[in-house]
């Protein structure tokens, strides 16, 4: 992965929400749920973090799998998130459930521990679970 990663949003104007995700050089839509005020366009930002913890999870088990020669034949996650009350905090947190399916008729039972283990310890989760530093600037405008 490279050192640094840029997305780029800008309102587009075809909801009260609608904006254009430019990332790693696609474009698509963004957009609230018609529920929210939005036009239901393209996906939330949630769903669009839930998307980014599924897609790293899946290719950090593929990777590892690759590197170990393992009979894996396809992976899938599902991501689910929520707010909800976390244990030990006063306020409710964020709440990510990851559900992994590894096909490989070959793999051992060890093989499917380890691949479970390492799901866990994809970039995006470990991103999640740590405490990133976010800093916030203005500028007269963002090109997109």
């Amino acid at each position: 992965m490279s050192d640094k990663v840029r997305a780029r949003v800008s309102e587009n104007g075809d909801s009260a929400f609608s904006v254009r995700v430019d990332a790693g050089g696609i474009a698509f839509v963004g957009d609230e749920p018609v529920a929210m005020g939005g036009g239901g366009l393209g996906p939330n930002p949630y769903e669009l973090l839930s998307a980014a913890l599924a897609e790293c999870t899946a290719m950090t088990v593929r990777w590892y799998a690759r590197q170990h020669d393992w009979p894996v034949e396809h992976v899938a996650v599902e991501v689910t998130h929520e707010k909800g009350p976390i244990e030990g905090q006063a306020r409710p947190g964020d709440i990510f459930h990851k559900t992994v399916a590894i096909r490989g008729d070959a793999l051992s039972e060890d093989q499917r521990r380890r691949l479970i283990d390492v799901a866990a310890k994809c970039p995006v989760h470990r991103t999640l679970e740590g405490t990133p530093s976010i800093t916030t600037s203005t500028a007269e405008a963002v090109h997109v």
